[in-house]
Protein backbone atom coordinates (compact mmCIF):
# COMPACT_ATOMS: atom_id res chain seq x y z
CA UNK A 1 0.00 0.00 0.00
CA UNK A 2 1.44 3.38 -1.02
CA UNK A 3 1.88 5.97 1.71
CA UNK A 4 0.26 9.25 0.69
CA UNK A 5 1.58 12.53 2.14
CA UNK A 6 -1.08 14.83 0.73
CA UNK A 7 -4.53 14.22 2.24
CA UNK A 8 -3.12 11.38 4.35
CA UNK A 9 -5.05 8.75 6.28
CA UNK A 10 -2.79 9.30 9.31
CA UNK A 11 -0.13 11.74 10.50
CA UNK A 12 3.42 11.38 9.23
CA UNK A 13 6.34 11.38 11.65
CA UNK A 14 8.91 13.89 10.56
CA UNK A 15 12.09 15.37 11.90
CA UNK A 16 13.30 18.97 11.83
CA UNK A 17 16.95 19.68 12.55
CA UNK A 18 18.46 22.74 14.22
CA UNK A 19 22.06 22.47 13.04
CA UNK A 20 24.63 24.65 14.81
CA UNK A 21 27.94 25.79 13.37
CA UNK A 22 29.36 27.91 16.17
CA UNK A 23 26.75 30.72 16.57
CA UNK A 24 25.06 30.12 13.22
CA UNK A 25 21.99 28.05 12.33
CA UNK A 26 21.47 26.13 9.10
CA UNK A 27 18.34 27.22 7.21
CA UNK A 28 16.88 25.93 3.97
CA UNK A 29 14.35 27.45 1.61
CA UNK A 30 11.69 24.86 0.86
CA UNK A 31 11.03 23.94 -2.75
CA UNK A 32 7.81 21.96 -2.23
CA UNK A 33 4.64 22.20 -0.14
CA UNK A 34 3.97 22.54 2.65
CA UNK A 35 5.71 25.89 2.96
CA UNK A 36 7.20 26.10 -0.54
CA UNK A 37 9.38 29.20 -0.77
CA UNK A 38 9.60 29.65 3.00
CA UNK A 39 12.78 29.46 5.04
CA UNK A 40 12.94 26.82 7.73
CA UNK A 41 14.87 23.91 9.13
CA UNK A 42 16.14 20.98 7.11
CA UNK A 43 14.15 17.84 7.72
CA UNK A 44 11.57 15.46 6.42
CA UNK A 45 9.76 12.19 6.95
CA UNK A 46 11.26 9.42 9.02
CA UNK A 47 11.68 6.11 7.20
CA UNK A 48 10.67 2.72 8.57
CA UNK A 49 13.50 1.22 10.63
CA UNK A 50 15.31 4.55 10.97
CA UNK A 51 15.95 6.21 14.34
CA UNK A 52 15.16 9.91 14.77
CA UNK A 53 18.85 10.79 14.79
CA UNK A 54 19.48 8.69 11.65
CA UNK A 55 16.56 10.45 9.94
CA UNK A 56 17.89 13.85 11.03
CA UNK A 57 21.40 13.17 9.69
CA UNK A 58 20.04 11.73 6.41
CA UNK A 59 17.67 14.64 5.77
CA UNK A 60 20.37 17.26 6.39
CA UNK A 61 22.75 15.37 4.08
CA UNK A 62 20.10 15.06 1.34
CA UNK A 63 19.06 18.72 1.53
CA UNK A 64 22.44 20.40 2.11
CA UNK A 65 25.29 17.93 1.54
CA UNK A 66 26.51 18.36 5.14
CA UNK A 67 27.32 15.49 7.53
CA UNK A 68 26.01 16.47 10.96
CA UNK A 69 25.97 14.96 14.42
CA UNK A 70 22.46 14.90 15.98
CA UNK A 71 22.70 14.95 19.77
CA UNK A 72 19.42 15.95 21.46
CA UNK A 73 15.65 16.13 21.08
CA UNK A 74 14.45 19.73 21.48
CA UNK A 75 10.65 19.41 21.31
CA UNK A 76 7.79 18.16 19.12
CA UNK A 77 5.60 20.31 16.86
CA UNK A 78 2.33 19.64 15.05
CA UNK A 79 2.45 20.65 11.38
CA UNK A 80 -1.13 20.58 10.07
CA UNK A 81 -2.26 22.28 6.84
CA UNK A 82 -5.97 22.42 6.04
CA UNK A 83 -7.84 23.20 2.85
CA UNK A 84 -10.56 25.86 2.86
CA UNK A 85 -13.18 23.08 3.09
CA UNK A 86 -11.54 21.71 6.25
CA UNK A 87 -9.85 18.67 4.70
CA UNK A 88 -6.35 18.05 6.01
CA UNK A 89 -3.83 18.42 3.19
CA UNK A 90 -0.72 17.68 5.30
CA UNK A 91 -0.31 16.39 8.85
CA UNK A 92 3.16 15.94 10.32
CA UNK A 93 4.20 15.30 13.89
CA UNK A 94 7.64 16.87 13.79
CA UNK A 95 10.27 15.88 16.33
CA UNK A 96 12.80 18.69 16.47
CA UNK A 97 16.41 17.59 16.94
CA UNK A 98 19.59 19.56 17.70
CA UNK A 99 22.73 18.72 15.74
CA UNK A 100 26.25 20.04 15.47
CA UNK A 101 28.45 20.65 12.46
CA UNK A 102 32.19 20.98 13.01
CA UNK A 103 33.30 21.69 9.45
CA UNK A 104 33.67 24.87 7.43
CA UNK A 105 31.77 23.84 4.28
CA UNK A 106 28.92 25.91 2.94
CA UNK A 107 25.64 24.04 2.45
CA UNK A 108 24.55 23.22 -1.10
CA UNK A 109 20.79 23.10 -1.66
CA UNK A 110 19.55 19.77 -3.01
CA UNK A 111 16.54 17.44 -2.87
CA UNK A 112 13.53 19.62 -1.97
CA UNK A 113 15.59 22.64 -0.82
CA UNK A 114 16.06 25.46 -3.34
CA UNK A 115 18.54 27.39 -1.16
CA UNK A 116 20.52 26.71 2.00
CA UNK A 117 22.69 28.93 4.16
CA UNK A 118 24.25 29.50 7.55
CA UNK A 119 22.46 32.32 9.38
CA UNK A 120 23.63 34.06 12.57
CA UNK A 121 21.14 33.40 15.37
CA UNK A 122 20.29 37.10 15.67
CA UNK A 123 19.27 37.20 11.95
CA UNK A 124 17.06 34.07 11.88
CA UNK A 125 13.82 36.01 12.45
CA UNK A 126 14.44 38.08 9.30
CA UNK A 127 14.04 34.93 7.15
CA UNK A 128 11.85 32.48 9.07
CA UNK A 129 8.08 33.14 8.87
CA UNK A 130 6.56 30.23 10.81
CA UNK A 131 6.45 31.15 14.49
CA UNK A 132 6.80 27.50 15.54
CA UNK A 133 10.14 27.27 13.73
CA UNK A 134 11.34 30.44 15.45
CA UNK A 135 10.20 29.04 18.81
CA UNK A 136 12.08 25.78 18.18
CA UNK A 137 15.30 27.58 17.21
CA UNK A 138 15.11 29.80 20.30
CA UNK A 139 14.44 26.74 22.50
CA UNK A 140 17.50 25.05 20.97
CA UNK A 141 19.58 28.17 21.65
CA UNK A 142 18.41 28.19 25.27
CA UNK A 143 19.28 24.48 25.63
CA UNK A 144 22.79 25.27 24.36
CA UNK A 145 23.21 28.00 26.99
CA UNK A 146 22.20 25.73 29.90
Amino acid sequence: MAMVREFPARPWVGVGVVVWQRDRVLLIQRGRPPGAGQWGLPGGAQKLGETLFEAAAREVLEETGLLVNPYAVITAVDGISRESDGRIRFHYTLVEVAAGYDGDAEPVAADDAVDARWVPLEDVATLVEWTETLRVIMAAAEQRRT
